[in-house]
């Protein structure tokens, strides 16, 4: 799960160009890390890409915190 979280955190860093001390598993991806509707698109494709994994847009939708990606990606992989 720490490798999950690490891989998550880079991502929303290099993408987003957020601190990484801003990227908490409680920090919600609009309000705290300024993710919009076209950061998300393109923060769905990175985890798709990143851990060869589909997520269907009805998922995606539910992906509101940092924590709901970690817990979502890990499901996937397990």
């Amino acid at each position: 799960m720490e490798e999950i979280k690490e891989k998550i955190k880079n991502i929303l860093t290099v993408t987003m160009g957020v601190a990484d001390t801003e990227v908490t598993s409680d920090a919600h991806l609009s309000k705290d890390l300024g993710v919009d509707s076209l950061d998300f698109a393109e923060l769905v494709m990175e985890f798709e890409q990143e851990f060869d994994i589909r997520i269907p847009f009805e998922e995606a939708e539910m992906l509101i915190y940092v924590k709901d990606v970690e817990e979502y990606v890990a499901k996937k992989l397990s």
